[in-house]
């Protein structure tokens, strides 16, 4: 059979280096598809959501560290999503898997673990560099945070990162081609979903999922 993998990186040289490492250890049976920003990454689940796996850049563009996967896991929880980073601390790890992740690839695997890794995700099963074992609890609101934010739907969660990007309700009608009274209904609903009232509060509740957590 066929895995369809998507590869989500924004680095070129790193989606080439995956692409050959799975190319080297699935030979024909992959069919590798790249993408270099969530927005790219989003088009391509929405064209077809029965992907076997994606590979996931923890830091990319359009995504606050976690909530990418976040998303992913809310909208597609039938895809599983591996991470990749060059953050290797065990809090990325844990709350790799604590936020639904099916493993973890340090960025500094050898092409041999990439490929056992990857391989254990296609057959159903997960894979974790040893520091998962290390005791990292995640916090009430980070779990808080990650179940408002994986109920937003794809276009929500777009607004959400336009908002805390700064953005007038109006330039983000502009940017997204629709009109300010339907930026306005999305932000109601998001807040609603986020149990949020302001968007400094909605800023605050995504920096809960950067990546590196505060001590």
């Amino acid at each position: 059979m066929t895995y369809e993998i998507l590869i989500a990186d924004d680095h070129p040289l790193f989606r080439s280096a995956l692409h050959q490492a799975l190319t080297l250890g699935l030979g024909p049976d992959a069919r590798l598809v790249e993408a270099e920003s969530i927005a790219q990454l989003e088009a391509r689940l929405s064209e077809k959501s029965d992907w076997d796996l994606v590979l996931l850049d923890l830091n990319m563009p359009g995504a606050y560290g976690f909530s990418g996967l976040v998303l992913l896991r809310g909208q597609y929880p039938q895809v599983p999503v591996v991470m990749v980073s060059a953050q290797e601390e065990a809090s990325v790890v844990v709350r790799s898997r604590e936020f639904g992740a099916s493993g973890f690839i340090p960025k500094s695997s050898s092409l041999e673990t990439i490929q056992q890794a990857v391989r254990l995700v296609l057959d159903g099963d997960v894979w974790w560099p040893p520091q998962v074992n290390e005791t990292i609890s995640v916090s009430a609101e980070a779990k808080a945070a990650s179940e408002g934010l994986a109920s937003l739907t794809p276009q929500q969660f777009r607004v959400l990162t336009m908002v805390c990007e700064g953005l007038l309700n109006k330039q983000i009608a502009y940017e997204l081609s629709v009109s300010e009274a339907t930026i306005k209904a999305h932000v109601t609903a998001i807040f609603r979903k986020l149990n949020v009232r302001t968007r400094t509060q909605a800023a605050l509740l995504l920096q809960q999922l950067e990546s590196i957590s505060p001590n």
